[in-house]
């Protein structure tokens, strides 16, 4: 299973230098995984090659020895081990500078879990949250244990306000349209010294996005490479289910809506946080083939992004 990720990632992945800064993708799916609890037939309970993690990024910077999380997933276990396996550290686990959070979904802070006493008994992680995803923990159980037990340290982000990382990287976190039960939903614009990569694993849709005043194509020109939204690949995906409310822009939408872009701009987009449903998960598949010859690409396992300077030829 590790030589096939290994592979897959290859295809993918940048030329990274060894003291650049760099993105890596340690999982692609939905909040519940593929396969997903009560889909006993799936053929990735047998099959390795058919399973994928969490919607997970990681952010590494070589020359600080510094590491980051976006979201804390129910397989943070596991990526914090794929993690160590590509950027060591003799910190104390998890290892991590800081872990930033998009909302209070199940796929997307749960893992904090494995921070307490019952697990690696961490101390003092710093999270990063948005005002209310921030209460939320801090005044609910069990997450208002980990901080009362000093496991994690809450460090509440300013929509629209840059948080300085080091002195390479920075996180400018902004507000998404979607669903919020518990909390709004971040998204996140990771800055390093010469490319920067756009972070948005849950959206209700780029309409809602236009209603609030952002354009996804006037963000998408600002940046070099963007995960975006992916749960669905078209309407009809879960059959018996009209699925025209749900809200999430499936990839027909999306590929659709930035068709008249160039050829370069539409490269950066890169789908992420796919259904256990969603045809687009395997490499081979019709779906990823019509992803790929309009320009577009998936997010692969354990593909990673530099953030240093371009270099002639690099492409997104």
């Amino acid at each position: 299973m590790r030589l096939l990720i290994f592979l897959l990632a290859l295809t993918v992945t940048q030329a990274v230098a060894d003291d650049e800064p760099f993105i890596v993708v340690l999982g692609v799916a939905q909040d519940g995984g593929v396969p997903q609890a009560g889909d006993n037939d799936h053929p990735g309970w047998d099959d390795a090659a058919r399973r994928r993690l969490v919607v997970s990024l990681g952010l590494v910077d070589p020359s600080s020895s510094e590491r980051w999380l976006f979201e804390a997933t129910p397989d943070i276990a596991e990526q914090l081990v794929r993690l160590g396996r590509i950027a060591p550290t003799r910190l104390r686990a998890p290892g991590l500078a800081g872990v930033f959070l998009t909302h209070a979904h199940m796929g997307h802070y749960t893992g904090l879990m494995h921070f307490g006493h019952e697990s690696m008994g961490a101390r003092g992680v710093p999270v990063y949250a948005l005002p209310r995803m921030t209460e939320y923990l801090s005044t609910n159980g069990p997450w208002d244990q980990l901080v009362r037990y000093e496991n994690i340290e809450l460090r509440e982000l300013t929509a629209g306000t840059p948080v300085k990382l080091n002195k390479r990287l920075s996180i400018r976190p902004f507000l998404v349209p979607h669903r919020q039960e518990y909390s709004e939903v971040a998204g996140f614009r990771i800055e390093g010294p010469g490319r920067s990569v756009l972070f948005i694993p849950d959206i209700d849709s780029w309409d809602a996005w236009d209603e609030a005043g952002v354009q996804l194509e006037s963000v998408l020109a600002e940046v070099d490479v963007a995960y975006l939204d992916a749960t669905f690949f078209a309407d009809g995906e879960i059959p018996g289910r009209d699925m025209s409310g749900f809200p999430h822009p499936f990839i027909a939408h999306t590929m659709k809506r930035l068709a008249p872009l160039p050829p370069a701009q539409r490269a950066k987009v890169r789908f992420i946080h796919l259904n256990h449903t969603n045809p687009a998960l395997w490499p081979g598949s019709e779906a990823r083939k019509v992803i790929e010859r309009a320009g577009y690409r998936v997010a692969e396992p354990l593909e990673r992004v530099s953030l240093g300077a371009a270099n002639p030829g690099d492409s997104p």
